[in-house]
């Protein structure tokens, strides 16, 4: 059986990286509840549609990166490959318009399939969060703010950098759409075949090209700010006047946009050069027109999404577990006694090690080597006097105590 491998771009998350990834996922759901969001889980499969509508027919994750299959019933069914659209979709399909703001955080798989790379899987996981309902710059900066406290109790914080931008409103962006068109016009035939399919469909799209020729036509192309009406702008100087505020520092990137056309104001990521080519820890921005997009009434939103792989490469490693402690019986009659003592010491809230075979120097060395903090020997001197023999691994201290004065002789191993 050793030919069986995990299908190309999945892994699997062994106990260590496991450790990581949880406490990713629960340091990030305990911040987010501090400001108000509330968990939600949406299926790993939804109805092709919710993401081809909403992705857009030229974005790559539609074009070349989705997992969609027909199933039995005929249906075309996509593996989730970002969890945005599936909550919108879940908002607008649960009837929860009367209960505006929303505020979701959510984690969980995603599917794309890309060129594995580090920090980077076919099936990877995601934490989020999603504020529904609020049209002030002030929810923009809260999301924000929420990302920068997650990667603070995370202490990675400072190895990352804030980068932020304005997509402006939707009369912005289409006066920057016009001024972009006529630009990479100029340099069609030189650009990309993505980019010439991008041009006239989401001319924005060609700023993030990684074609190295697009990249030298993209370095001189118009900025997003020469295109921003007065109320756009006020609306960003509102967003860096809270950040700054909140002591929350940041770097102005004139060349992050989103693509897609529901987008619009702030758009920001907290990059890393710790990752190699994959920089972006976090990413989000203002989505006021995607649920408009997926047949909701007109409902701004604000949100973003973060790779737990890749965070979980930069957080100190985690305690390994609670405080174990081995039970080491000596003989038939010990083991009995000490199968049914480890069942009552769980229940009172110890985490016990108790192998079910072995004699006492092998289950000492295994007492060792998953690091128990203490060790308790049942032997025919221990039942005679209904008690236990309790070691200190640490300090190699026995000290006695009976059955009944145990769980609190124990407390201090908790």
């Amino acid at each position: 059986m050793s030919s069986l491998q995990p299908v190309r771009g999945t892994h699997d998350l062994l106990p260590e990286e496991m450790r990581r990834h949880r406490a990713v996922t629960d340091a990030a759901q305990s911040v987010s509840a501090q400001y108000g969001y509330e968990e939600i889980a949406t299926p790993i499969f939804e109805f092709t549609n919710v993401f081809s509508r909403t992705l857009g027919d030229t974005s790559d994750v539609v074009t070349k990166e989705m997992y969609t299959f027909e199933d039995k019933g005929g249906e075309m069914i996509t593996l989730r490959p970002e969890n945005t659209a599936s909550v919108m979709r879940a908002y607008l399909s649960n009837g929860l318009q009367q209960t505006l703001p929303c505020r979701f955080f959510y984690r969980g798989p995603m599917f794309r399939y890309e060129r594995p790379q580090k920090g980077r899987q076919r099936q990877f996981h995601q934490i989020g969060i999603e504020c529904i309902g609020i049209p002030a710059a002030e929810a923009d900066v809260e999301v924000i703010a929420t990302g920068a406290h997650i990667l603070k109790s995370l202490g990675i914080l400072d190895r990352t950098t804030l980068e932020i931008n304005s997509l402006g409103d939707t009369d912005s962006r289409n006066a920057y759409r016009d001024t972009l068109v006529e630009y990479f016009s100029k340099y069609e035939s030189s650009l990309s075949k993505d980019s010439k399919e991008r041009l006239t469909k989401n001319p924005m799209r060609i700023l993030d090209s990684k074609d190295e020729n697009d990249r030298k036509i993209v370095a001189d192309a118009p900025l997003m700010p020469d295109s921003m009406n007065a109320e756009s702008k006020g609306f960003f100087e509102t967003v860096l006047m809270r950040l700054d505020q909140l002591g929350i520092a940041y770097n102005l990137n004139t060349r992050l946009v989103r693509g897609l056309d529901y987008y619009c104001h702030t758009a920001f990521e907290f990059t890393t050069t710790e990752l190699g080519a994959q920089g972006a820890v976090m990413a989000g921005g203002r989505y006021d027109g995607l649920i408009t997009q997926m047949g909701g009434p007109a409902t701004p939103g604000v949100g973003w999404a973060a790779g737990v792989e890749r965070m979980s490469m930069m957080i100190d490693e985690p305690t390994a577990q609670a405080n174990s402690i081995a039970i080491v019986p000596i003989g038939d009659e010990a083991f009995d006694k000490a199968f049914s003592l480890a069942h009552q010491l769980r229940h009172a809230g110890f985490a016990i090690d108790f192998g079910v075979s072995g004699n006492m120097k092998k289950r000492m060395k295994r007492a060792d080597r998953v690091g128990a903090v203490a060790a308790l020997m049942i032997g025919e001197d221990e039942l005679a006097r209904d008690g236990v023999t309790i070691r200190d691994m640490e300090t190699g201290e026995q000290t006695e105590a009976s059955f009944a004065s145990l769980e609190s002789q124990l407390d201090r191993y908790r």
